[in-house]
């Protein structure tokens, strides 16, 4: 049963007891996934093989029989299609102006026959291929396995039971495209990897995640299910070009906005220490705006990666990379700091190059001119980022006392602020049950904070960001507060 979009598709007989319906091609990207579905079932569908092993893709060729409109002379033929338009047939991907002998011709809509299309025709139409002199003819429109989308192509070769949730989605990292086989769905992985593969030009390697990601450096084992075994990649996010092996390190491009959405809070001139920095895709853009950022990984892989795209996008000025474990790099963070004002005597220079136009012995040229500011260092941290969602909130008790052994010195700087803790959690519940409101599950994130940093910190300080749900139960927050005084300043 079809829903919203069902007035403006036209009906098509088919030869079986259920009549499907074909949307109109100029609302066929509009449709739901369902409808799309239904119209895939139509002679315009692919050949079925549910027992095919290897991708045969020569199988999937089909000839529609179909009639046209052809135009001795085509010079009316933009006139025609436009004041006869609903008796045209339009289709996904395909043109409905095709070129016959040494002139062209319009399709016809699909259920129209030479026997009965002048009960079908408007009279309109009646009208047009009287006055324009057009031929009726037969014409067999040829498809094959281009014209499918991969959801068509996988619909008519993995079994009936697995049709519900087709595996056409994935994550893409520069070439490499990363699919999450369920269990049902891996032993078709090759034929699912090779059709991905085909239909997504600027995919080179399809891979599968065979285990779940290893809780220490966030990587996971993979499958290349189709494609060249490159897992080296290059990925463009942020204005930023970055570079690693996918296998060695962790990259979700699902998390693009989340990226955008913090390095956008970040201020020109601001200290962020980014905890679990990976390859540096909140580090990186962050530096590029000139905030000031230590950036950390404890996985040697990322670590060597970061510091090839420090290089990589210029900013060696404002980006220090760090081989820590999390919790050092908080403990340390703030005499890090103070070291690097120290190595570069409180300031960074940026230098600025503009051009401008000279004239001399009337002739013109362009002149080079380089100035140099001095960028001063903040004493202080403004905000750090803790996006590993599995176990950030583990961390905040590092950061009772941040400031203790340190503190004459950040309380001198006039402009001293309390950093903001930006931390990425999970807070799963029960599918069994009903959905928990989502002012419980904040809730319960708020108490495991308040427990972490023994500090009753209320609850309407810290602000609750949900970034996505990873799977139906799971949903990932990134929450903001600012760090108590108390907190920062306690002696340990």
């Amino acid at each position: 049963m079809l829903g919203s979009v069902a007035k403006r598709l036209l009906v098509l007989p088919r030869l079986t007891r259920t009549t499907y319906l074909i949307p109109s091609y100029r609302h066929y990207h509009g449709i739901s996934k369902t409808d799309r579905r239904d119209f895939m079932m139509t002679q315009f569908g692919p050949p079925i093989n549910r027992s095919m092993k290897e991708l045969d893709r020569s199988f999937f060729k089909k000839d529609i029989q179909l009639i046209v409109a052809y135009f001795p002379n085509p010079v009316n033929l933009s006139t025609f299609v436009k004041v006869c338009k609903n008796d045209v047939l339009y289709l996904p991907s395909i043109k409905h102006i095709v070129p016959i002998e040494s002139s062209k011709a319009v399709l016809l809509k699909e259920n129209y026959t030479l026997d009965n299309y002048q009960s079908l025709i408007s009279d309109v139409t009646k009208e047009k291929i009287k006055e324009y002199g057009i031929e009726i003819r037969p014409y067999t429109l040829k498809l094959g396995y281009e014209y499918w989308k991969s959801d068509d192509i996988l619909r008519a070769i993995l079994p009936e039971e697995l049709l519900d949730e087709i595996p056409t989605g994935f994550a893409q990292a520069g070439h490499v495209a990363h699919l999450n086989l369920r269990d049902e769905f891996k032993p078709y992985g090759k034929l699912i990897g090779e059709v991905i593969l085909d239909k997504n030009p600027k995919v080179r390697t399809v891979v599968d995640k065979v285990d779940t990601i290893d809780t220490k450096f966030r990587t996971f084992k993979m499958n290349v299910l189709a494609g060249v075994d490159d897992l080296l990649v290059e990925q463009s996010e942020s204005g930023c070009r970055f570079k690693f092996d996918f296998s060695k390190v962790y990259w979700n491009s699902r998390l693009s906005t989340e990226h955008e959405r913090l390095i956008n809070s970040f201020a020109p001139h601001e200290v962020v220490v980014d905890v679990f920095a990976g390859v540096g895709p909140f580090a990186v853009p962050a530096a590029k705006k000139e905030v000031i950022v230590l950036g950390n990984d404890l996985n040697p892989e990322s670590y060597k990666y970061l510091q090839e795209n420090i290089k990589l996008n210029h900013v060696e000025k404002f980006l220090k990379p760090y081989n820590l474990d999390g919790r050092e790099i908080i403990r340390q963070s703030p005499k890090l700091l103070l070291q690097w004002i120290e190595d570069n005597s409180g300031t960074i220079d940026k230098t600025i190059v503009k051009r401008r136009k000279v004239v001399e012995n009337e002739q013109t040229r362009s002149v080079r001119e380089t100035n140099t500011i001095k960028i001063e260092i903040p004493k202080y941290i403004s905000h750090f980022v803790m996006n590993l969602p599995d176990s950030a909130l583990t961390f905040l008790d590092e950061f009772i006392g941040l400031y203790s052994e340190v503190e004459n010195t950040v309380r001198k700087d006039p402009n001293f602020k309390l950093p903001i803790i930006n931390v990425h959690c999970f807070e799963k519940f029960d599918p069994r049950g009903p959905e928990p409101p989502i002012e419980e599950l904040h809730a319960k994130v708020h108490a495991r904070i308040v427990k972490l940093i023994d500090f009753d910190i209320p609850f309407d300080k810290c602000h609750f960001h949900l970034v996505r749900k990873v799977a139906p139960t799971k949903p990932m927050f990134c929450v903001s507060f600012e760090l108590p005084e108390q907190v920062a300043f306690r002696k340990k």
